[in-house]
């Protein structure tokens, strides 16, 4: 092959030259610090936000701006939420959080890492097809819900399964990890009644150290970080006032550059979703080769597979050789691989980039190494 097939876009998109354009011009014409003055350039910043912030609320269904927080990414909006309870007393001793196995470590480790202040985890059943079993939603106080598996590649009906959970306790407090669905499916943000929604903006072609942290009531929550640009008055030595939301959830410098080019990667990728038809040639051709063991599917929006007699590293290292870059190893989702059985997988997913002429290719070098 003599150039480089990229079939990682679970793990973050390519990036389309509209974003890549926006930010240069950005940095070489507009770039300020947002807040920090009244100059022109520094108002144009702030026009610049406010009109993003409106384009994510819009592409996601939130109801007012207001409740669209930037964060570094999907990892630090997720670990943020789990501090942002505890610091509103929202998580104490005795509280019961439910997880499941299609988690991304970021989705539950921060739930984890609080174990020693007295929470509860409960881990809840998944069907033979890896998704949840709404008759047995339990019970909970906080459930983690991740609305796409970066393994398993299938949507969950989140709406379906927060109904579920708000019939067993009116006042649970759902946390949905939309990273891999807002890639493929509408976010809808009020239909699901979610209370709390992350993604991070490099998968949906976007800059990376750039997410979102969507919170449906933020006026009620106290923030988890303090710094400028949320203080809105020093009242004494030890007494101060915040700002309002979102202000007062987005503490120190924002990655503006990467907010300048999130609104051209939104409008992108509601008329450039990734191809399926990709995924299903080749889940229907490498279904013949009997040493490939699949996964997902036919109709996932990636393919994962094993390899009869094969690490998948080892696979993931020839193929790289030959110029194909795709994903082998856990995927950050330990769980739901130790629910497989495996310690490790391979996984193709695909952007809108990639082209059947490609898929050919990438099947015939696959063949050559597992004979």
């Amino acid at each position: 092959m003599n150039k480089i097939i990229y079939l990682d876009a679970a793990a973050t998109a390519l990036k389309p030259k509209v974003v890549i354009n926006k930010e240069t011009d950005f940095l070489k014409n507009d770039y300020a610090n947002s807040g920090r003055g009244i100059c022109p350039r520094v108002a144009a910043v702030d026009k610049m936000l406010l009109e993003t912030r409106k384009k994510v609320a819009d592409f996601i269904g939130a109801e007012t701006s207001n409740q669209v927080i930037f964060t570094s990414g999907a990892t630090d909006g997720l670990n943020r939420i789990a501090q942002i309870l505890k610091t509103n007393k929202k998580i104490k001793n005795g509280t019961t959080v439910a997880v499941s196995d299609l988690d991304h470590h970021s989705a539950r480790l921060p739930w984890e890492a609080l174990i020693e202040s007295g929470i509860n985890i409960l881990t809840m059943p998944l069907n033979d097809k890896y998704d949840f079993v709404l008759d047995e939603i339990p019970q909970a106080d906080v459930m983690i819900i991740t609305a796409m598996s970066n393994v398993i590649g299938m949507p969950v009906d989140v709406r379906s399964v927060i109904q579920s959970a708000r019939k067993k306790n009116p006042n649970v407090i759902t946390v949905v990890d939309a990273a891999q669905f807002v890639v493929h499916k509408k976010i809808d943000v009020k239909d699901w009644d979610a209370d709390f929604v992350c993604f991070s903006a490099h998968k949906i072609g976007a800059d990376t150290g750039l997410g979102i942290m969507y919170i449906k009531n933020p006026d009620d929550l106290l923030p988890d970080k303090f710094g400028g640009g949320m203080v809105n008055a020093v009242i004494d030595k030890d007494r101060f006032s915040i700002n309002a939301t979102p202000d007062k959830f987005e503490a120190g410098t924002l990655p503006i550059t990467q907010i300048a080019g999130l609104g051209v990667a939104v409008e992108y990728i509601e008329k450039n979703r990734p191809d399926l038809n990709l995924i299903k040639y080749l889940y229907d051709e490498l279904s013949k080769n009997s040493r490939i063991k699949i996964i997902t599917q036919r109709d996932a929006t990636l393919l994962t597979f094993t390899i009869d007699g094969m690490h998948v590293l080892d696979f993931g290292a020839l193929t790289g050789t030959a110029g194909v870059c795709l994903r082998v190893g856990n995927m950050c989702a330990g769980w739901i691989h130790n629910l497989l059985g495996i310690k490790g997988s391979a996984r193709i997913s695909v952007g809108f980039w990639n082209t059947m002429e490609e898929m050919q290719q990438v099947l015939d070098l696959i063949n050559s190494i597992v004979k």
